[in-house]
């Protein structure tokens, strides 16, 4: 540690703006700073990542920070750019010298943070570096992935207590948003905390925020109908791609700005959809959980699921985007009969057979021309299609063979990938003035490129853009990046790493022979067992009409409270019950039956139409519209509709 006395204050001002911190955030802080390793359990939006800047800053050396998704790790990267502190990330896809050249400028003090994932701490050249670094602090983000009892279980994520052996003195923060108490031990366990541990944890009650659960055979409708009655912005999760396009197209034909956001469009079309929805230019983004995970827009006023999640800390993290604001904010799930049974099926789907298993991994080494016992760390383009239909696969099983392997630690696929074209000048200045002279049909470029990129790229790699190169030179993108080719395959001035957008496989380890594959068949029955385990506890949140439900959610996360949160469906729905015992509420019947013959003289209206039109308790409304029909104020047309009975 620091031998100054701790500031962490004036950090927090100078790098973020606030004069103070949020709860428990300055005790976690102040344990790092103390030199206890520490897990922290913070919800969503509570400011984990605080957690581990502030003391960081304050530390001296480098932050390691472990993260399992490059979105994850870009986004926070670009977030401390932004308040000016130096930070950098190595992830897949990265050419072997720029990673080389990465390491090499954190040893010598250039970055105050370094992302990478789990797997990166495997590898010799970043083991070999991270002797030499000045390390100030390991951080763990996303910490439950180390537990096999977590949601999102990750087997290199065991890896981390041995690269702690490397930096023996250094203090360990694990972050995570979501832990059981079983969750909570495994992670301390693994990650071989010290005897003086500490652990924080806020309470996962939030007292805004309204849990609900609808059973809806027409979810669309009941979708639109939530969306009108409840104004600001609004996240609804779905569960594929192609359900955002349609889910956003029902939005917008009943008059309400949204978007669809998925981790299969470009790099530049999630930016832009992710801006126009957080400076409220749409005001409903339609998505599959690929978002949501580092974005802080604290005004969401509702988050919708028209597809359960397989797991209750899914749910509570994605529910948990609405009102970071603490003002008032709802979180509601409608599901039907499908859906659950479609749960469990998703299970077993995505524990495909052994054969199949090894097949695909025989298909990869194919694929990719890897001998048995040779070693490739490098990073290949995927096309699961092409994959899929050239060794006759049948494309699910084959998907989630992909993602067993990955978990098993023997290959690293990334779905979603995006790294810009980046560029580095091999030759000398004094060089380059010659070499251009002699190709004056290069000079223009090479001075462009000279004058964005700066002095810099003669020592790192430079992002760089094609479009705009072109753009300056008035010519086409394809001539420029014919040029860039040639400039580095020709004539060697300098490296070229061409823009990268299609998924990224990387082996691991050693190509094993696919019939030797080391699975391991019992953890993975163990797994799939999990699995199953978390699917009923979802079944029992959504089904539940009698247990409150952040009781129910806080008793799943291993924490006890005998406070009803008295916002949740449940909560409200015994409220009124308890009052009508009382005689405390007024009979509901002239105001709503009022409420309904206005509806029906502008229209006749189908009797759930009519239902969602009513602000009120739905059971009651349609209580009143049934005594309405008994006295024969509203009838029933040849059509389904309801109308007011003229000739009463």
């Amino acid at each position: 540690m620091s031998n100054a006395t701790p500031n962490i204050h004036a950090i927090l001002k100078q790098y973020w703006g606030y004069d103070s911190f949020r709860p428990l955030q300055e005790d976690i802080i102040m344990s790092v700073l103390e030199g206890h390793d520490t897990l922290a359990l913070l919800p969503t939006g509570g400011g984990k990542s605080i957690c581990f800047q502030v003391p960081a800053m304050q530390l001296e050396g480098i932050c390691i920070v472990v993260s399992p998704l490059i979105a994850l790790m870009k986004d926070q990267v670009a977030q401390l750019e932004k308040r000016g502190i130096t930070a950098t990330a190595i992830f897949s896809g990265m050419s072997p010298k720029e990673i080389d050249m990465t390491l090499e400028d954190a040893v010598n003090g250039k970055y105050k943070f370094i992302y990478v994932s789990p797997e990166r701490l495997r590898t010799e050249i970043f083991q070999e570096r991270a002797k030499r670094m000045q390390v100030g602090l390991l951080a763990i983000d996303e910490a439950h992935c180390i537990s096999q009892w977590g949601y999102d279980f990750r087997p290199p994520y065991l890896q981390i207590a041995e690269f702690r052996t490397l930096i023996p003195e250094v203090a360990t923060i694990a972050l995570t948003a979501t832990a059981t108490q079983k969750v909570k031990e495994d992670i301390q366990d693994k990650l071989a905390f010290g005897e003086d541990k500490q652990v924080f944890q806020k309470s996962f009650a939030r007292a805004n925020l309204s849990y609900s659960t609808l059973y809806e055979e027409d979810k669309d409708r009941k979708l639109i109908n939530i969306l009108n009655r409840i104004e600001g912005s609004a996240v609804v999760y779905v569960r594929n791609r192609r359900r955002t396009r349609e889910v956003a197209e029902l939005i917008r034909k009943n008059g309400i700005r949204a978007d669809f956001y998925h981790a299969g469009l470009s790099n530049e079309q999630r930016d832009y959809k992710q801006a126009a929805w957080i400076d409220n230019k749409i005001r409903v983004i339609v998505a599959t959980n690929a978002f949501g995970m580092g974005i802080d827009k604290p005004d969401v006023r509702v988050v919708v699921h028209m597809d359960l999640p397989d797991n209750l800390e899914a749910y509570y993290q994605e529910a948990g985007r609405a009102g970071r604001d603490t003002e008032k904010a709802y979180a509601v799930a409608l599901f039907d009969h499908n859906d659950i049974i479609n749960l469990e099926k998703k299970v077993m789907q995505s524990y495909p057979d052994i054969d199949v298993i090894k097949a695909v991994y025989q298909g990869l080494a194919n694929y990719y021309n890897l001998a048995v016992n040779s070693e490739s760390y490098a990073s290949h383009d995927f096309d699961l299609t092409h994959f899929v239909k050239q060794y006759n696969f049948d494309s699910m099983p084959a998907y989630y063979a992909l993602k067993t392997l990955a978990q098993e630690g023997l290959i690293q696929f990334n779905e979603s990938y995006y790294n810009p074209s980046k560029i580095l000048f091999k030759l000398r200045y004094s060089d380059l003035y010659e070499f251009q002279i002699k190709n004056p049909f290069m000079e223009p470029l090479v001075k462009l490129l000279l004058r964005m990129c700066g002095g810099e790229v003669f020592n790192h790699f430079v992002t760089i853009s094609e479009n705009a190169l072109a753009k300056y030179l008035r010519t086409s993108t394809q001539q420029v990046m014919k040029q860039l080719t040639q400039l580095q395959q020709q004539y060697g001035v300098i490296e070229y790493q061409r823009q990268k957008t299609k998924p990224q496989v990387v082996f691991l380890t050693p190509r094993y022979d696919a019939h030797k594959l080391p699975l391991d068949v019992d953890a993975l029955e163990v797994r799939k067992q999990r699995d199953l385990d978390k699917v009923k506890a979802v079944t029992n949140y959504i089904k539940h009409k009698d247990r409150c439900r952040t009781q129910l959610l806080l008793e799943y996360f291993g924490e006890v409270s005998y406070d009803p949160c008295e916002v949740c469906d449940v909560c409200v729905k015994k409220k009124r019950q308890q009052e009508k015992q009382k005689g405390n509420l007024e009979n509901p019947f002239p105001t709503r039956s009022k409420q309904i013959l206005t509806l029906l003289k502008e229209e006749s209206l189908p009797v759930q139409t009519l239902v969602d039109k009513v602000d009120a308790d739905k059971d009651e409304v349609l209580e009143v519209v049934q005594k309405m029909v008994d006295v024969q104020q509203i009838i029933y047309l040849d059509n389904g509709k309801m109308a007011i009975n003229k000739g009463a």
